[in-house]
C-alpha cells in the first residue's frame, strides 16, 4: 500500500509464473491522485480483474467504504482475502471468484468506482467493458471507470455513455479514467 491506513503494509501477490502484472506503486499512486482531483467517490467501489486485490484494497486504504473483488483465479482469490486480512479490511470487501463477465451478472450496483486492470492481451476485456457501461452496475455522471491498459494501446474515446476524462502512460502501462 502507498497511502492512507494501510499505508506502508506489503501486499502479497498470486504466484502466476509471469502471466500476472500488479499495478506498479507508481501507478497506484497517479491513479489516486487523479481521482483525488476528480473528487470520485470511494463509497462503493468495483475492482474486475483484481489480481492481488491491490488496487481496490488502495481504495478502502484511503477511506473507500466497500470493495468487491473480481478474479477469475482461485489462487489470486486466496491471495485476496488473505491481503484483506492481512489489512484489516475483511468486513469491508468480498471476493467474487468468478470471470468478469459472469459477475456483471451477479452483482448489484451501482458502483461509484470501478477499477478495471484486465491482462493487456484478453480480448475480450472491452467487450466486458462495454457491457460494464451499459449495465446498472454503473451510473453515468456518478460511476468513475478506471481501466489501466498497455501504453501501446490507444484508449477508446467512450464506453457507452462514459467520456474519456483523463489518459496518462506510465512506463509500459497507461491508465485511462470515464465519466
Amino acid at each position: 500500500m502507498i497511502a492512507g491506513s494501510a499505508g506502508g503494509r506489503r501486499l502479497k501477490a498470486p504466484d502466476r509464473s509471469g502471466r500476472t502484472r500488479p499495478s506498479s506503486d507508481l501507478m497506484r499512486g497517479a491513479i489516486f491522485s487523479a481521482l483525488a482531483s476528480l473528487a470520485a467517490d470511494l463509497s462503493r467501489v468495483l475492482d474486475l480483474y483484481a489480481g492481488s486485490g491491490a488496487l481496490g484494497i488502495e481504495a478502502l486504504s484511503r477511506g473507500g467504504g466497500w470493495c468487491d473483488f473480481v478474479e477469475r483465479d482461485p489462487a489470486a482469490c486466496a491471495v485476496i482475502r488473505e491481503n484483506l486480512r492481512l489489512t484489516g479490511f475483511e468486513a469491508q470487501g468480498r471476493v467474487h471468484c468468478t470471470a468478469a463477465q459472469k459477475a456483471l451478472d451477479r452483482l448489484a450496483g451501482p458502483y461509484t468506482l470501478v477499477l478495471a486492470d484486465p491482462p493487456y492481451a484478453d480480448e475480450a476485456a472491452a467487450a466486458v467493458l462495454q457491457a460494464l457501461a451499459a449495465s446498472p452496475l454503473v451510473a453515468p455522471g456518478r460511476t468513475v471507470i478506471v481501466l489501466e491498459h498497455s501504453a501501446r494501446q490507444e484508449p477508446a474515446g467512450s464506453l457507452g455513455q462514459f467520456s474519456l476524462l483523463k489518459a496518462r502512460r506510465h512506463g509500459d502501462s497507461a491508465v485511462s479514467m470515464y465519466r
